[in-house]
């Protein structure tokens, strides 16, 4: 199946293993190209009956995906026009009742029949974090990797499925924690919460990775499919009733008071690269 057409993503399939590599400089943001982009292909991959397995790494060693664009906040056309290349992207699938593009994209690869890995080298922030957090299994860089819900510092809430996520990944004390301390998170905290799967040596992790995606990409279809099914049965999918309680709040956050706020930050250095590699000690400093 051609993934060619594809737009800040590169993508290789192998031996039953699809890797799926962010390439959107200059950070990797959850825009109007990168969104549509991944909306795309989880929507395509879902029928390739060639792939068992999606890893999901980045091109930039600094950054998995900084998060999403902050146009969403300061430019009312940005989520709109972006929302409406994301549905262009699959047309055919239904944004339930209440959830935003975001969470709709995420709740679909959560949905994949496929294996999903996220494979962290550098920072994942907001909706980059969020995107991770829907895979079926995540594993992170030890002095390489950094995740965070920066949100809360930024005047509104994670509204990617951040919240919901991260409670289901964390649970509660854990989840208030990060998303309202705005921490970043490193490898070896990561796999302590429950973060990610395990913090792994930076210079062991792409064998790592995959030797675990190929392992798993040569078993029988029908026995990763009854194992993930019976999995979910203990684990299920977020109701979308969650997800609409997430997004009603986020959305009665877009304030004229938000609107500034996010234009200072803009002004002292975040969505640049060298403002996103200190990003929490720019917000505090606000």
């Amino acid at each position: 199946m051609p993934y060619d057409d594809l737009t800040g993503l590169r993508i290789t399939v192998e031996n039953g293993v699809a890797t799926v590599t962010l390439d959107h400089p200059p950070l990797n943001l959850m825009d109007g190209v990168l969104l549509p982009s991944l909306r795309g292909f989880v929507n395509r991959v879902r029928h390739d009956t060639d792939v068992r397995v999606v890893v999901f790494d980045s091109a930039d060693p600094e950054f998995f995906s900084a998060h999403g664009d902050m146009a969403y906040l300061t430019d009312p056309e940005a989520l709109p026009a972006a929302t409406a290349a994301a549905l262009a992207a699959a047309p055919d699938v239904p944004v339930p009742d209440g959830m935003n593009i975001l969470e709709a994209m995420s709740d679909e690869v959560r949905g994949l029949p496929q294996i999903t890995i996220g494979k962290i080298a550098g920072f994942a922030r907001g909706a980059g974090n969020e995107f991770l957090m829907y895979l079926d299994m995540r594993f992170a860089a030890i002095g390489q990797s950094g995740q965070a819900q920066p949100e809360a510092v930024m005047d509104i809430l994670p509204g990617g499925g951040g919240t919901v996520n991260m409670a289901r990944l964390l649970g509660r004390a854990r989840a208030l924690e990060l998303l309202l301390g705005s921490e970043l998170v490193d490898a070896e905290l990561a796999e302590r919460y429950g973060l990610v799967n395990r913090a792994v040596p930076a210079d062991e992790i792409d064998a790592f990775v995959d030797r675990l995606a190929h392992r798993i990409a040569r078993l029988r279809p029908e026995v990763v499919a009854a194992i993930k099914a019976t999995v979910e049965t203990i684990t299920p999918r977020i109701p979308h009733q969650a997800y609409a309680v997430e997004n009603s709040a986020l959305f009665s956050l877009f304030t004229d008071d938000m609107v500034a706020s996010a234009h200072k930050q803009l002004a002292a250095g975040v969505q640049t690269r060298e403002g996103e590699r200190d990003l929490e000690r720019i917000l505090d400093s606000l």
